[in-house]
């Protein structure tokens, strides 16, 4: 297959590059050259390329900074998705579209684990432009027969993943403070639960529903598990090579914050064959390695 994948500089696009380029896909990306607020730019990179499949992942994904400021996370996320669209049914042979939703979409979710059928409760600027996205994939696909496929990750984390993110966070600064021989670590809320998958997971399961999924749908990926944010924290500490300490620091908390969280991924394993293979300590472990390079 021939893969175009916008936001491909990102930290899912570069491990998605990889895990196709591994998979015998020649792929594309594009980034900034590219923006995906521009629809003749989209329109005349999309026509230009061709490609089988388009996996858009390029957006603005911090879900606290779109408290602060949600017109640009709102522009780009839904404007942009709906240029992707429009500029994929132009080509000459409409490719399938991957359009990368979010598990924000649910909010505050009436019972765990969150099925695709459950009611959408975006709680954040984030979530709801992520709603917007998704609708917009579906009307693509229902108004222009578009084969457009939605899909929501729950969180997934990695090595390369930027700071602004829990678990990379954490890392980051326990790194820090074993630079420093010692002290202590800023935290948030440490009682909310999530569904943690690894990055390396996720993007298995974006190129198998390219493969495998049906258009018109929307599938969750997720690990099915429940973890403790504080539980997390503490196996980071856990592998620090110097006493850590934790502190709950104000600045760090959420406006609103959905207590526990968590995925159920049985439509896509069922459609797919997929399902999760690297275990949370080893992506723990990974996440601190990346933290530890003398480039970082």
């Amino acid at each position: 297959m021939l893969a175009y994948v916008t936001g491909g500089a990102g930290f899912v696009g570069k491990w998605l590059a990889e895990h196709l380029t591994e998979s015998g896909d020649s792929v594309v990306t594009v980034d900034a050259e590219v923006d995906v607020t521009n629809p003749s730019a989209v329109r005349d990179s999309l026509r230009a390329v061709k490609p089988d499949v388009v996996y858009h992942l390029a957006g603005l994904a911090h879900v606290g900074r779109s408290w602060a400021d949600p017109c640009p996370t709102f522009t780009v996320n839904a404007l942009g998705t709906l240029n992707v669209l429009e500029g994929s049914a132009a080509c000459d042979r409409p490719p399938r579209v991957i359009v990368v939703s979010s598990a924000e979409v649910y909010g505050a979710a009436g019972s765990t684990p969150v099925a695709e059928d459950a009611p959408l409760r975006p709680v954040s600027p984030y979530a709801a432009s992520k709603v917007a996205a998704e609708f917009l994939g579906l009307q693509a696909y229902l108004g222009r027969g578009l084969p457009a496929i939605r899909v929501r990750p729950f969180n997934h984390v990695g090595p390369g993943q930027a700071p602004d993110f829990v678990v990379s966070a954490l890392a980051r600064r326990i790194v820090e403070v074993e630079r420093a021989g010692g002290g202590q670590v800023a935290v948030g809320n440490l009682g909310a639960q999530r569904d943690f998958t690894d990055v390396r997971d996720v993007v298995r399961a974006y190129r198998l529903l390219a493969e495998r999924g049906e258009p018109g749908e929307v599938y969750n990926v997720a690990s099915g598990r429940s973890v403790g944010v504080r539980e997390v924290a503490d196996r980071l500490v856990a592998l620090a090579s110097c006493p850590v300490t934790l502190w709950t620091d104000p600045e760090l908390v959420r406006p609103v914050d959905v207590p526990v969280f968590v995925g159920d991924a049985r439509k896509l394993s069922e459609t797919t064959g997929w399902s999760p293979r690297i275990a949370l300590d080893d992506t723990l472990a990974d996440v601190l390695a990346y933290w530890r390079s003398p480039t970082r």
